[in-house]
């Protein structure tokens, strides 16, 4: 009778080896996501601290100082969705209010915020962009794993019934790299189940900032609307009288 091979090295490497190649390219598959997850999630993390400390940054400028300063000190800003989406306002506001006098002041508002949240959503998704692969990962990961764990012991009893013995070191063997496959799975998966909902949370925090600036800016506008309204009104008048007298 031939003798079934018995693989004695148990290590994570020699498990590894010791893989049929169906169950060594699940393994790879999922090292490769889980090396592509952190990458991602370190990616992430550095970003949202670094948004976060530029807005903050910025909104103590913003009331503090000039508004024609802040567009020249920002307008090339990077890393700063705050200020992209206050340049977007301050372009609308040139573009539409100072060359269309005559627009409505509901129209002029209307077009300045649409075009801070047209800014706002290209922000948001440059900070969202590749967060699927982590959910991708997290919510498929375990079963990758789990289908290379069941293939391996389909290999364990297939040695069972050639060996005809049922001795634990012909399967153990076996079922040790089955479950390493699904070790991996839950490696890949869990930290990108976790950093995913934590960036998701980061990022819905910015965005409520973003919105609440937003707001707070069309309301500044609103403001110098309405007072250079009534500065070209009493211009108006004053040039009427004129022409009376």
């Amino acid at each position: 009778m031939e003798e079934t091979q018995i693989v004695t090295d148990l290590s994570l490497i020699g498990l590894f080896a010791e893989a049929d190649i169906i169950v060594k390219m699940v393994m790879i598959g999922l090292m490769i996501a889980s090396i592509f997850s952190w990458a991602i999630i370190i990616e992430k993390l550095v970003l949202i601290k670094l948004v976060n400390r530029n807005a903050i940054k910025f909104y103590r400028d913003f009331w503090s100082s000039n508004i024609n300063d802040i567009d020249v000190a920002y307008r090339n800003s990077r890393n700063n969705p705050m200020a992209k989406i206050f340049n977007a306002g301050i372009k609308e506001w040139n573009t539409t209010f100072k060359i269309h006098k005559n627009m409505s002041i509901d129209g002029v508002k209307q077009r300045i915020e649409k075009a801070m949240n047209v800014q706002m959503n290209i922000e948001l998704d440059k900070l969202e962009k590749k967060l699927l692969f982590l959910a991708s990962v997290g919510s498929t990961a375990p079963f990758i794993g789990l289908f290379g764990t069941v293939y391996g012991i389909m290999n364990s009893f297939s040695a069972i019934a050639a060996s005809k013995s049922t001795n634990l070191a012909v399967v153990a063997p076996g079922i040790a790299e089955a479950l390493f496959a699904t070790a991996i799975g839950l490696f890949a998966a869990i930290p990108a189940v976790m950093f995913y909902n934590k960036i998701s949370s980061d990022i819905s925090r910015v965005t409520s900032n973003l919105e609440n600036f937003s707001d707070e800016f069309i309301n500044y506008f609103s403001r110098q609307i309405d007072a250079q309204m009534v500065a070209d009104d009493f211009e108006d008048n004053y040039e009427s009288q004129d022409e009376e007298y």
